[in-house]
């Protein structure tokens, strides 16, 4: 390590050169060719769920307050308010329009037949936008 670093509290890594590392090291099991991939995966997971738990808690019993450590600055922020729209009854009434909307656009995309709304009018197939695809995991 440099020695300006050693001479300060925040010698650890930044998070990029945390990104960097931690990338290298990924990169260099799998290129090793010498481990299960699919082991290694599922430790790495744990290891995850089990910092992941400990972050939560930590941040729960810390005070609203900001603070700075190890090169990491929290700022505490108020979370404000969020309007609660559905207790007007004209936006519930739209809202429940367009559920209805979707569930007949719904069936007219997934038909052979035609599909006509209250009014008379067809309602049109509509085209669909594939869902990246992914690994679930559970344990």
């Amino acid at each position: 390590m440099r020695d300006e670093e050693m001479a300060t509290p925040n010698f650890l890594p930044t998070k990029k050169e945390l990104q960097l590392s931690s990338k290298n090291f990924a990169s260099k099991l799998i290129d090793s060719g010498n481990y299960n991939l699919e082991e290694i995966y599922a430790q790495a997971l744990r290891a995850k769920e089990a910092i992941s738990i400990i972050e939560t808690e930590l941040k729960k019993a810390l005070p609203d307050e900001n603070f700075e450590a190890f090169g990491i600055k929290a700022n505490f922020r108020n979370g404000g308010n969020t309007i609660n729209y559905s207790e007007d009854p004209v936006y519930a009434d739209y809202k429940k329009q367009i559920k209805q909307r979707e569930e007949l656009i719904k069936t007219a995309t997934n038909s052979d037949v035609k599909i006509y709304d209250e009014d008379g009018y067809e309602v049109p197939k509509v085209s669909k936008t594939p869902r990246k695809s992914a690994l679930a995991i559970s344990f």
